[in-house]
This record gives structure tokens, sequence and C-alpha cells, in this order.
């Protein structure tokens, strides 16, 4: 198994640079690919800002490389609530957060958005520092 960093991805999803998507795209069909919590995060923030992509789009290309059968997710079961999550309108980064503070009966923030977007999504709640 092989890990791959956030450019992997950006080239396997955007094609933008055709060597660059060939290599990524050889790589995806002869490797197990492990991808971290901090490269789907970054993916995202890629995907959103320098690329312009819209939400379908960005959870379009998470869930296409998410499927495939080689492709393993550092922690699946929080990715797939994180995705959940910002289906319902939380940021990527904030649904991370949320998902990883489940154990917790409240998150502290300054984001007024992110506890908007929160209320009654999980267990945990949201709340103005």
């Amino acid at each position: 198994m092989v890990s791959v960093d956030t450019n992997i991805l950006v080239r396997f999803l955007t094609k933008d640079d055709d060597a660059q998507f060939q290599k990524a795209y050889t790589l995806f069909q002869t490797e197990k690919i492990f991808i971290t919590d901090t490269v789907l995060l970054e993916t995202e923030w890629v995907l959103r800002y320098v690329y312009k992509c819209s939400k379908q789009e960005i959870l379009q290309g998470i869930q296409k490389i998410l499927g495939l059968s080689n492709v393993f997710a550092q922690n699946h079961e929080k990715i797939v609530q994180v995705i959940e999550l910002y289906k319902k309108g939380l940021d990527f980064a904030d649904a991370f957060h949320l998902a990883n503070s489940q154990q917790f009966s409240i998150l502290f923030t300054f984001d007024e958005k992110f506890i908007k977007r929160s209320k009654d999504l999980t267990n945990c709640t949201v709340r103005k520092l």
C-alpha cells in the first residue's frame, strides 16, 4: 500500500496536467492507495479555492475516489460522517472538526455560521465561547 499527497488527488480529479494525470491514473490502477484525513481536507480546500469547484463537484470527486476498491481512508467511518455533515451544510473543515469531537458534549467556537449550520446535527453541541 502507498500513501498519496493532495496534488495526486487533485491531478486525478481535475486532469489539468495530462502528464501528471496519467501518472496518477496509473498509480490508482496499480496500487492500493491510502489517503490521510489531512490530504482529504486539503484536497477539498484546493478544489474549492483554487479550482472554484462547486460543493457538488467536490462531493462527487471525493466520493469517486473513496469508492474505488483499492482506496483506503485513514478513518473511513469518520469520513462518511464528514461527508454527511458537509452535505447538510457545514464547511468541510467544520464537518471534520465536529466529526472528531463526537466524544465531547461541547465544541466551542467564535464562528457564528458554524454554530447555526451545526444545530441538531450531532450529539456534540457547537457553542460560542
